[in-house]
């Protein structure tokens, strides 16, 4: 039986397809598989939570009522999730809990219940592995064509799709036999933007990773 309590997914690009600044419920298309990767979560009792950058708030792009009306079709689709976290804030606000600070994780759990060490983030870029990290959960990167090669590279396990991270989440963590942090642990705020407020695209495709670096599940 999997140790894990809680399961903490990005939503754009990792529950639904990303869709940037989004204010259009009608807009939200699940990914492959993430109603079913869901629902055997709560049916193994594992509770489940959205922690998600919303800084299209900040930039007025959107309102926190649009971005409700999102996430309330997210539900409709995907079903009831356990905990929402939703940071409005830019890039450059220092607020503590834009990924990839903690502070969305470290409210998750407690909300929950749960020890950070005991919840797993699922998310699609770097900063949801680091937030994971400096928090003190694990952590699997499901990649998408966005994702940078480096952060595909220096996440410590990598699933190709959103189930096949659950499965084995579900199925034994692998962390259980590997428990060292991964190269994450105590890193610095990568992955925050240092120039404009809007950021620019990625580079399209996951790239290939160096030999030897993260573990792919």
């Amino acid at each position: 039986m999997s140790p894990v309590k809680a399961v903490l997914f990005d939503r754009d690009g990792t529950l639904v397809h990303d869709v940037p600044y989004n204010a259009d419920p009608g807009r939200v298309r699940p990914v492959a598989g993430a109603r079913e990767a869901l629902d055997a979560l709560r049916a193994r009792g594992i509770r489940t939570g959205v922690v998600t950058n919303q800084s299209g708030i900040a930039r007025g792009l959107f309102t926190e009522a649009d971005a409700a009306r999102v996430n309330g079709r997210v539900e409709e689709l995907l079903g009831p999730f356990d905990t929402w976290a939703v940071c409005p804030h830019g890039p450059h606000d220092g607020c503590d809990c834009r990924k990839p600070r903690p502070g969305m994780i470290l409210r998750s759990a407690g909300r929950l219940g749960a020890d950070p060490a005991d919840c797993v983030v699922v998310g699609d870029i770097g900063s949801d592995v680091e937030a994971a990290h400096r928090a003190g959960a694990h952590a699997v990167l499901v990649p998408t064509p966005v994702t940078r090669p480096e952060e595909t590279a220096a996440a410590p396990y990598v699933a190709p799709d959103l189930l096949t991270a659950v499965t084995l989440i579900l199925d034994g963590p692998p962390w259980e036999d590997n428990p060292a942090p991964g190269p994450y642990a105590g890193a610095g705020l990568a992955g925050e933007p240092s120039g404009p407020a809007a950021p620019g695209p990625r580079p399209a495709g996951p790239g290939t990773r160096p030999p030897g670096t993260g573990r792919y599940l």
